[in-house]
């Protein structure tokens, strides 16, 4: 069994700082692009940024310059750092991988439970 597991969420104020982790755990080959999204209340859930196994980022326009995303394969965990935090980047984010399972032959798309953040003054 695989788990995705994010922590780090919480409350900052407008312009702060965050920095949220996203750890996979469980009988795991292999671990290859990793991403993160949020669902703000009442939108659908947008895309944040990805990385791949090699350490490319990409990021959406809405974050680009502010948010900066890493990984350590080693132990597969993967960061969030959100500077400069806006009202709007108020969610529930949510961290994404693809993983190939010991024993498996494809890779699947495996979410964690999302962790809430939320930016007011």
């Amino acid at each position: 069994q695989v788990q995705l597991v994010e922590s780090g969420g919480g409350l900052v104020q407008p312009g702060g700082s965050l920095r949220l982790s996203c750890a996979a755990a469980g009988s795991i080959r292999g671990v290859n692009d990793m991403a993160w999204f949020r669902q703000a209340p009442g939108k659908q859930r947008e895309y944040v940024g990805r990385v791949t196994r090699d350490g490319v980022t990409n990021y959406a326009d809405s974050v680009n310059g502010r948010y900066t995303i890493s990984r350590h394969n080693n132990n597969y965990t993967m960061f969030l750092q959100m500077n400069t935090l806006k009202l709007e980047d108020t969610a529930v984010y949510y961290c994404n991988a693809k993983i190939l399972v010991r024993g498996g032959i494809m890779e699947f798309p495996y979410w964690g439970q999302g962790t809430q953040v939320t930016v007011s003054s």
